[in-house]
């Protein structure tokens, strides 16, 4: 389950995207050079193999670590690309494409927002898409929905199946797990999935907060919301807090935790890009990237190692037991950082460097206060369960 969004204004396109996945499946951030590739090769996706692109751009992706696909992302060209699960009436086929290798392959072949849905459209015609997108569950599938943005504006592009809509972005649009298109999404929309999803609830307090948009800053602010009456999760039984942009698991009928974020700021045609690499981004820096400096983060995989992921990880499991009496620790330092970042942007190493340095000393704020874990019964079961598959040892 995701959240994204795209703002299009006359000197400004902005846009913004929660990855909300399985709890341990890391999500780290991979920089690919520009390639010339042999005439005839092919490539591995995430489940299939098909033809190789004679020339692939470069590109800074965020992709769950067991998929060949990216939740989100960026070329060479100022593309910026986030897709989105839906679940429709159309049949779901064994195999094929995910969304996530679509979107890759649209960055890595286009050369602009309009080209790179001309190149999912023929991916969809030609290969299909398909196959088991869930770290836990690998048979959960679904169908995607893309907000695809660049220096000349933003599109939606929705579909079911091999079938598709396309709709360029004006204002404030955002989208979610729900089909969005007006006769496309009356025919083809399926009700229960998206109801449980909490997707409309999203979408509309999305759109209320991006609608007062004014720079990167009230996006981190956008992607960090748990709800228009609270500060902090809200756990329903059903799906925990998969009613929120800032997802956090705990539902016993359906499951999500934001995993990664993203946000592009487009300005008088200069893009920059701001990322957590990290999940949660309400404990998270947002720190900016480029695509021609990449950084060496690690590898995260499912189990706790010393990346940053999985580092933050440990901070933001103790945080959520009881946020609210450990705010103080993190939370004004944080937001005075990004302020003074996004003024003027720094090196992306000097950043992370940063980053690192105030992670270790909110962890270390953290693990000297004594809370109790307020989170409803079920909510500390699936954390527990979770924590241990991980092998996580929290403050």
């Amino acid at each position: 389950m995701c959240d994204t969004i795209a703002i299009v204004r006359k000197k400004a396109i902005f846009f913004a995207k929660n990855s909300d996945r399985d709890p341990n499946e890391a999500q780290l951030l991979e920089w690919r050079p520009a390639q010339e590739h042999p005439a005839g090769s092919k490539l591995k996706c995430t489940w299939i193999e098909i033809p190789q692109a004679e020339r692939t751009h470069a590109v800074l992706i965020s992709r769950p670590f067991w998929m060949w696909g990216a939740e989100m992302g960026t070329n060479e060209h100022g593309v910026v690309i986030g897709n989105e699960a839906v679940f429709t009436k159309q049949p779901y086929a064994k195999t094929g494409l995910t969304g996530m290798d679509i979107l890759r392959l649209a960055l890595e072949r286009a050369d602009s927002a309009e080209r790179a849905c001309e190149v999912i459209v023929e991916l969809l015609e030609i290969h299909g898409q398909g196959g088991g997108c869930g770290f836990e569950n690998r048979d959960f599938t679904y169908h995607n929905s893309f907000m695809i943005a660049d220096p000349n504006g933003a599109y939606v592009l929705e579909t079911a199946g091999k079938l598709h809509a396309k709709e360029r972005v004006e204002g404030t649009r955002p989208i979610s797990n729900c089909l969005t298109i007006g006769a496309f999404a009356e025919k083809h929309g399926e009700y229960w999935k998206t109801r449980i999803s909490g997707c409309r609830t999203r979408m509309g307090r999305m759109h209320h907060l991006a609608s007062k948009t004014l720079g990167a800053q009230h996006l981190f602010a956008a992607l960090r919301d748990h709800g228009a009456r609270y500060s902090n999760p809200s756990y329903r039984w059903t799906n925990g807090g998969m009613n929120a942009a800032c997802m956090h698991g705990g539902g016993i009928l359906a499951s999500a935790q934001t995993t990664g974020s993203w946000v592009t700021e487009i300005l008088n045609g200069e893009v920059r890009h701001w990322v957590t690499a990290t999940a949660a981004p309400c404990t998270s820096v947002f720190k900016p990237v480029r695509i021609d400096q990449p950084l060496d983060l690690g590898s995260p995989q499912d189990k706790a190692d010393d990346s940053l992921w999985w580092r933050h990880e440990r901070f933001q499991r103790s945080v959520m037991r009881n946020p609210e009496p450990l705010r103080d620790c993190y939370v004004p330092e944080r937001n005075a950082l990004e302020a003074e970042w996004t003024d003027s942007p720094p090196d992306p190493a000097a950043a992370f460097a940063r980053g690192d340095e105030l992670l270790a000393k909110w962890s270390d704020a953290v693990a000297k206060r004594s809370v109790e874990d307020t989170r409803p019964g079920h909510v500390k079961r699936y954390w527990d369960k979770r924590n241990r598959l991980a092998g996580v040892s929290l403050f």
